[in-house]
């Protein structure tokens, strides 16, 4: 990883995707994909794959441009965090899925499993080379947990929801190990349904978190959330699970503090980690001032040591207009400017 400076700023993950290459009014109406939702893109599938690059290469450049240190895909070739990676395993019934209630209460197709879950090749490794081959900044790729990939499922084969957890997160353990062999700096978890969904994460969640970093060595992440702004819009003050992160073996922990107005005082439970500060309100198309997001941060530096925050987005930034997208970015750039003049003299 190349030398990152005190705050430095990333993505959770996802940038807005293109009006040309994806419905994004179709998507904005649309129960987030579990299953494949090829409606969503624009372009046929013959040249699909090379629009998405196409695309993506878009992100970086805007990432680049907006001076983020470290940079992602963008997320631009998938329908969702989580179905571009779930729908590609063994053991999964995509032509006849089943409707389960979602995090938000809406109905959502979820694809069966009926098999053993096994990986049968890399999923986003060639995404990891891609990006590696357009920025010389560091690099990270995100991955859906084994968790929430339980809960986006209906469970016809396992005895029971941790057995499947499990198996999931060995088919996640693979893939990590193959995404910082592809030049991966940083590997991140997406976890959402932890917080929608607490005593379960309590109960075998925390486990499958865990088999899926075992004997993992690079910088690894998990991002915890209340959900996409466009479709989550209540937020409570606090999580319902975070403290327990303090015993997982991820080096970083993403949480949302802007929109919740989250009371960081729990982000001393989490004293080992690095902290993902997300300090911009998705929610709002109003692009903030830096000071703002200045003083967003500083509210978990009175729990945070300055070394061990990294600014974010409070979560994914697929639903947001390309160009507010892009000023919420640089907003946070510059505020991280502003608190590194600060806390380096300090």
């Amino acid at each position: 990883m190349n030398p990152l400076p005190l705050f430095p700023t990333t993505l959770v993950g996802s940038y807005p995707q293109p009006e040309w290459l994806i419905d994004r009014n179709l998507l904005a109406a649309s129960p987030p994909a579990r299953v494949r939702t090829r409606e969503l893109w624009r372009v046929a599938e013959p040249l699909l794959a090379q629009a998405q690059d196409d695309a993506t290469i878009l992100a970086i450049k805007a990432q680049e441009d907006a001076g983020l240190d470290i940079i992602t895909d963008g997320e631009i070739r998938r329908e969702s965090y989580s179905n571009r990676f779930a729908t590609a395993l063994d053991g999964i019934d995509l032509d006849n899925p089943a409707t389960v209630l979602g995090r938000s209460g809406r109905p959502n197709l979820v694809p069966r499993v009926v098999g053993p879950i096994r990986r049968k090749h890399s999923v986003e490794a060639e995404d990891v080379k891609f990006l590696r081959s357009h920025t010389a900044r560091s690099i990270k790729m995100t991955v859906p947990g084994p968790f929430t990939m339980t809960q986006q499922a209906l469970n016809e084969h396992y005895p029971d929801a941790k057995t499947l957890a499990l198996a999931y997160a060995v088919a996640v353990n693979e893939e990590i190990r193959d995404l910082f062999a592809a030049g991966a700096d940083i590997v991140q978890i997406d976890e959402p349904y932890m917080q929608a969904q607490p005593d379960k994460a309590r109960e075998y969640g925390l486990e499958a978190l865990n088999r899926a970093l075992e004997g993992i060595q690079g910088t690894t992440a998990v991002h915890i959330c209340f959900g996409y702004a466009a479709i989550v819009q209540d937020r409570p003050s606090g999580y319902s699970f975070l403290p327990e992160l303090a015993a997982c073996a991820c080096r970083q922990v993403s949480v949302e503090t802007a929109q919740a107005h989250l009371d960081c005082a729990v982000l001393a439970k989490l004293d080992d980690k690095q902290i993902m500060v997300g300090c911009l309100d998705l929610s709002d198309m109003t692009v903030e001032a830096p000071q703002t997001v200045v003083a967003r941060v500083e509210h978990a530096l009175r729990y945070v040591p300055p070394e061990n925050v990294i600014l974010a987005p409070d979560c994914g930034m697929k639903y947001l207009p390309r160009e507010v997208a892009l000023g919420k970015l640089r907003a946070m750039v510059e505020a991280a400017r502003m608190l590194r003049a600060k806390y380096s003299r300090a």
